[in-house]
């Protein structure tokens, strides 16, 4: 069973940086989605950033919000895949719990429903 343990949230003012961090244990998938959702008190939970990778080509893509601010990007070792969020210039709108997920490759890894391995998510607070 595949367990997601996120580290890297934090407090930080607006035009910070964080970077974000996950730890996908006993992942064996050699084509998979992995991706960054967050959600903010009182909203609904939204991707963030995913990728996609084929097993000969890895794609990224981002939510319209963060394109240019946000870099995901993945590294892998026996079993196990690291994901990665490097955030700067953060806005107080950035402000939200977030959640690493990881699923099996399916279509272009849009939404949410490809994931079925969650972790507990870590929180990232931007103030003005």
């Amino acid at each position: 069973q595949v367990q997601l343990v996120e580290s890297g949230g934090g407090s930080v003012q607006a035009g910070g940086s964080l970077r974000l961090s996950c730890v996908a244990s006993g992942y064996t998938y050699r084509r998979y989605c992995m991706g960054w959702f967050r959600q903010a008190p009182g909203k609904e939970r939204e991707g963030v950033a995913v990728i996609r990778e084929t097993g000969f080509i890895t794609y990224s893509s981002y939510t319209d919000p963060v394109k240019g601010r946000f870099t995901i990007s993945r590294d892998s070792a026996k079993n196990t895949l690291y994901l990665y969020l490097q955030m700067i210039s953060l806005k107080p709108e950035d402000t939200a719990m977030y959640f690493c997920a990881a699923g099996p490759l399916v279509g272009d890894c849009v939404g949410s429903d490809w994931a079925n391995s969650w972790g507990q998510g870590t929180q990232v607070t931007v103030s003005s």
